[in-house]
């Protein structure tokens, strides 16, 4: 049955307009974006048939376009506008992000660095710089690895926090593995990253992993 033919109130469209987009399903919410649906399946089905072969909205953001484009009605046009759609929304992230004191808005911080970093295929680590009053100065990835490992160098990370003239840092990777719980080998290199920029008065605020819709606080944790 086509989607037209639902009750008013139990179509996608109708139902965000009237109750808002939070009371919509992940599928309901795809559906919306999809518009149409391919022969024989609504927009709805579709999105749910594309969840179940991704297995989250997360890895759907994030997939290459070549896989993105061999299921069966997702062409380039549909890749692009998604793609137009993420950025949208990472930047309006990065706004509020940038807007006032990092520490006393940490959730805009952490939605910033899910949707940037979560569902990655490889690990990134990426720095936030801080001024004195631990305003936003930049957010930048500088290091990309491999499905399990990146290399990060202290001096690059240095570099630029002298070149953005920043008091203070909030580092920031991903496990594709999808478990957040940082290694031995993060914690090593949280403390080489906090010795070296502490050289030249630079604090480090938190270090943040995210894998996928999850994330680990340095600092919560007690470890910095």
């Amino acid at each position: 049955m086509a989607i037209t033919d639902w009750p008013e109130g139990e179509r996608p469209r109708e139902k965000l307009l009237e109750k808002g987009a939070a009371a919509l399903s992940d599928a309901e919410l795809l559906a919306i974006f999809l518009r149409v649906g391919v022969t024989g399946k609504s927009a709805v089905d579709l999105a749910r048939d594309l969840l179940r072969h991704f297995g989250s909205l997360t890895r759907l953001f994030n997939a290459e376009q070549a896989e993105f484009n061999a299921f069966h009605g997702m062409g380039p046009a549909k890749y692009a506008q998604l793609q137009a759609v993420l950025e949208m929304a990472r930047r309006a992230l990065g706004e509020d992000m940038k807007q006032g004191d990092a520490l006393n808005s940490p959730r805009a911080v952490r939605d910033y660095l899910r949707l940037r970093l979560g569902g990655r295929n490889h690990e990134i680590f990426m720095v936030v710089f801080l001024d004195a009053q631990n305003r936003v100065l930049a957010a930048e990835e500088l290091f990309r690895g491999t499905l399990t490992q990146t290399s990060v160098y202290p001096r690059e990370i240095v570099v630029h926090a002298l070149r953005h003239n920043a008091a203070g840092v909030i580092l920031a990777h991903n496990h594709p593995s999808g478990v957040a719980e940082p290694s031995q080998a993060d914690r090593w290199l949280t403390d080489q990253l906090k010795t070296a920029l502490g050289l030249i008065d630079v604090k480090v605020i938190d270090h943040f992993i995210v894998a996928g819709s999850e994330g680990f606080s340095f600092c919560e944790r007690g470890w910095l």
